[in-house]
């Protein structure tokens, strides 16, 4: 049965309005001041809650802060039930989060009809939810289900450190899948010179734009440590894509996501400070490759090439900036390792 919380600190009004409500059908709960209708709400949960506004103690505007306050019962309907009609008192209430106003003197059929109207919401924000979460879990449950085909029916391979995976103008045969390591994606420019533009671990897949443009690789890949690949053949990811539409939603998902980190990358690349573009780019190896507890620094073995690299650099610059960031105790160097003592301040950095 609906449970209503009727607050009301005049008696007549009290047993009228529940009268009505529980002749209704609804169970109905009372209480005839603000601080004994808060502790009931906090004990029962509602399902909605009707209050007077002018009460001795603890006021309606009272009453709906401290509801709110409550994570159990922030999202239960509240009709302000009230002689005060002045234009102030509707807006300071709607302001506040109340779904409604019934003003006195009141017929049945207008309380009937507020309360039905706010429950008749809730029970449909509800089952919408509900329709969207259930849609969700089987869109994942059908990607899972696609992925473990996917990866049943793919090779492995293994890859040692600085091994080319693919090559940039190369056309395209299989979707790699990340079970272990690191791989970067980079451009050459005429000059030999790499601007590293993606960062790829364990989870990751990697060469889908060009299967899904049908088109060469844009980008090479190399590993930065050894790896072990998944090799998935471009007829059976083409053949899972027609077919599976949430496989083919999260694959759109990543271009997105990808397109926006290009696009991304050329404002810092155009725009940024070479200190804050190295901050941004040890940053995003902490954010790609952390494996440490949280609480603990992040470290990384990585080249200052590679990380030159990833700043769009030179390893010269790269190497004067780590060393001011040393000198500020924002990381410390430990040979090849780098060792990020302060996040926030990266994350700060004044471009």
């Amino acid at each position: 049965m609906t449970t209503i919380l009727l607050i009301e600190d005049n008696k007549e009004i009290l047993d009228n309005t529940a009268e009505i409500l529980e002749l209704a059908g609804y169970e109905v709960l009372q209480a005839d001041n603000g601080k004994a209708g808060v502790a009931m709400a906090l004990e029962a949960h509602p399902d909605l809650i009707v209050s007077d506004i002018m009460m001795p103690g603890l006021d309606g505007y009272g009453v709906l802060h401290l509801i709110q306050k409550h994570p159990e019962l922030a999202d239960t309907p509240f009709i302000f039930l009230t002689a005060k009609t002045e234009r102030t008192d509707f807006r300071k209430g709607m302001e506040m989060g109340a779904d409604d106003y019934i003003t006195k003197p009141f017929s049945d059929t207008e309380l009937l009809n507020a309360v039905e109207s706010r429950l008749n919401k809730v029970s449909r924000i509800k089952n919408h939810t509900s329709e969207a979460l259930k849609a969700h879990q089987q869109e994942q449950l059908s990607y899972s289900h696609a992925l473990n085909e996917m990866l049943n029916n793919s090779s492995y391979n293994k890859y040692r450190k600085k091994q080319i995976i693919f090559a940039e103008n190369n056309y395209p045969q299989y979707l790699f899948y990340v079970v272990s390591g690191k791989v970067k994606a980079f451009k050459t420019n005429e000059e030999g010179k790499e601007l590293t533009v993606g960062l790829y671990a364990a989870g990751d897949f990697i060469g889908y734009t060009a299967l899904l443009e049908e088109s060469a690789y844009r980008v090479t890949a190399r590993t930065l440590e050894d790896c072990t690949l998944a090799l998935i053949s471009k007829k059976d990811f083409q053949d899972l894509i027609n077919s599976n539409t949430a496989l083919a939603l999260q694959f759109i998902r990543m271009l997105a996501k990808n397109n926006n980190q290009k696009a991304e990358l050329m404002v810092q690349l155009a725009y940024n400070s070479l200190r804050k573009r190295v901050a941004n780019a040890l940053l995003l190896l902490k954010e790609k490759f952390r494996q440490e507890p949280e609480g603990q620094h992040f470290t990384i073995r990585i080249t200052r090439e590679e990380l030159a690299n990833l700043s769009g650099t030179t390893t010269e610059s790269l190497i004067r900036t780590l060393s001011d960031f040393r000198s500020e105790k924002i990381l410390e160097l430990k040979g090849g390792n780098i060792e990020i003592l302060n996040e926030q301040k990266l994350a700060d950095m004044v471009n």
